[in-house]
């Protein structure tokens, strides 16, 4: 596979550039932009390091401590639409996502793949990270939408099924996309390492069914434990 120098990188970012020129000539959040684009480029810089470290030392209690890194992250991120009730949702986002997310992850790496050790880095921390993170942005949708039906005197058991249609919108449309119009990350990752299509097809199939899955319990569980924050009778 190529090798990218930082000199190369650099061209990556001019259609990026290009968006934040006209997020300022319009008047835009433009610094929300960039202050995300310098938080993806320091944090992906740093965690290239830090896995170096995790996949030499290969043992499962540093494994556990990343993944609930990234659970306590993508909780706290998910409410980030919702700040008036970020502090009374946290703990509801991170359970929703530990179970939803986490059972998906177990099933995953031990039953389909049957990583061996259990905490194999290698394939635990990215399939994680793509679970955790589908899975947060999936609530982030569903209370976003949540909120803004109650706010229309919406009963809850009819905003909280417009949210859950709203939060799978996304990965339902990458359902449809996958294979028509995109190749996703790991399939393209792994033809360009040389594997077979054919192989890099059924990782990818079961990526696809395991962020489906994992998204959908996720906001599920969420959508039912929040009904206690809006509704406290119940």
């Amino acid at each position: 596979m190529h090798t990218l120098s930082l000199y190369d990188l650099l061209f990556s970012f001019i259609p990026a550039a290009l968006v934040i020129t006209i997020m300022v000539y319009r008047s835009l959040q433009y610094k929300t932009a960039l202050y995300a684009m310098a938080r993806m480029l320091l944090q992906l810089l740093l965690i290239g390091y830090f896995l170096i470290y995790i996949f030499e030392a290969e043992t499962g209690n540093i494994v556990l401590l990343v993944l609930s890194v990234m659970l306590i992250a993508a909780s706290w991120i998910s409410l980030r639409t919702v700040p008036e009730h970020r502090k009374a949702l946290y703990v509801k986002a991170l359970l929703s996502i530990t179970l939803g997310g986490g059972v998906t992850l177990l099933l995953v790496t031990q039953l389909v793949i049957g990583i061996d050790p259990w905490y194999q880095p290698s394939y635990m921390i990215p399939l994680a990270g793509m679970i955790f993170a589908t899975s947060m942005t999936a609530i982030a949708i569903a209370v976003e939408r949540l909120t803004h039906e109650l706010s229309n005197d919406t009963t809850y058991d009819k905003a909280s099924a417009a949210a859950f249609n709203a939060a799978l919108i996304p990965v339902i449309n990458g359902l449809f996309a996958v294979g028509l119009v995109s190749l996703p990350g790991m399939m393209t990752g792994q033809i360009l390492s040389g594997i077979s299509p054919l192989i890099a097809a059924r990782y990818q199939i079961m990526v696809m069914a395991m962020l489906f899955g994992a998204s959908g319990l996720s906001v599920l569980l969420f959508l039912r434990l929040a009904k206690a924050e809006f509704f406290p009778s119940h």
